[in-house]
């Protein structure tokens, strides 16, 4: 089995103790040499200043190549891009547009009148700037406003004929999930590189709740595994097995690039990329 390329996922802190645990976990995974790591937008862009802040101090604090997250939610077109334009400026080219989550207690997603209407306009004015490699979400489950698999697909490929180059799925349990979805996209004509999302479980509850929200299928055999582990005090254990065996998986089935939602928490990730073979660059000191 092949050493596989990784990157993780941030989201951007909201108080002095989140400000040391992003740092802590920095110190922790940018050694295994990520090919990029990425900071998420809050519900309704609720985080744009907390992750331009994020970004801009990853970038320049920590030598690794930062793709900064972009949403279409509750900005206009004019300041959606002045956004997009001060990335540049501090040398980030990488972006990951997206439409975005309503705000909290919204009904659904609705357009700013002067802004974005969807990810498809998003990345079609991305592109036309020329400065970022552009990064977009897709759906191994369908999403939870797509009629199907292949509407998920579908809509993949107009974001990647408007100019983006690649794209992360959201979180799966089971890594035939992802190759079916692998299948119907080659099927449709999508060439460009399709990173699969990765959540090592923290917390099974949650990771759950999440799924639900999220429209990400969830197995059976998880919920009586966790509830077995529970009683015996082998949650961790069982994580770092399940989210070993996924990434095993996948990296058999022929996938190169692992993402990994950290959740701002270093341990569980580190712990499977070491038993995926990922280990710290060695830097040697130089000899006076």
């Amino acid at each position: 089995m092949h050493t596989p390329n990784v990157s993780f996922e941030f989201f951007p802190p909201k108080s002095l103790d989140g400000s040391f645990r992003l740092w802590e976990t920095l110190g922790v995974l940018a050694p295994l040499d990520p090919r990029f790591v990425s900071v998420t937008y809050g519900a309704g862009g609720t985080t744009r200043k907390l992750t331009h802040e994020a970004v801009t101090a990853i970038n320049s604090n920590f030598g690794v190549p930062v793709a900064a997250h972009l949403t279409c939610v509750d900005a206009t077109r004019t300041e959606t891009m002045e956004i997009a334009d001060q990335y540049a400026e501090a040398g980030i080219s990488q972006i990951v547009a997206l439409r975005g989550d309503p705000p909290k207690g919204a009904d659904g997603f609705s357009p700013h009148a002067d802004g974005f209407a969807s990810s498809v306009d998003l990345v079609e004015a991305l592109a036309r700037t020329g400065k970022f490699d552009i990064r977009v979400g897709a759906y191994p489950d369908p999403h939870p406003e797509a009629a199907s698999m292949q509407a998920c697909v579908d809509y993949l490929k107009r974001k990647i004929d408007a100019g983006a180059t690649s794209a992360i799925t959201q979180f799966f349990f089971e890594a035939d999930t992802f190759f079916r979805f692998r299948d119907a996209c080659a099927a449709s004509g999508i060439t460009a590189p399709i990173l699969p999302g990765i959540l090592p479980i923290e917390d099974w509850t949650r990771a759950r709740r999440f799924a639900a929200s999220c429209g990400a299928a969830i197995p059976t055999w998880l919920d009586e595994a966790y509830a077995s582990a529970t009683r015996d005090g082998r949650e961790d254990l069982l994580s770092t097995a399940i989210c070993t065996e996924l990434c095993s998986d996948l990296i058999e089935g022929g996938v190169e690039d692992l993402h990994f939602y950290t959740l701002n928490r270093p341990e569980l990730t580190r712990d499977v990329c070491a038993a995926l073979g990922v280990a710290p660059k060695t830097v040697l000191a130089e000899v006076a």
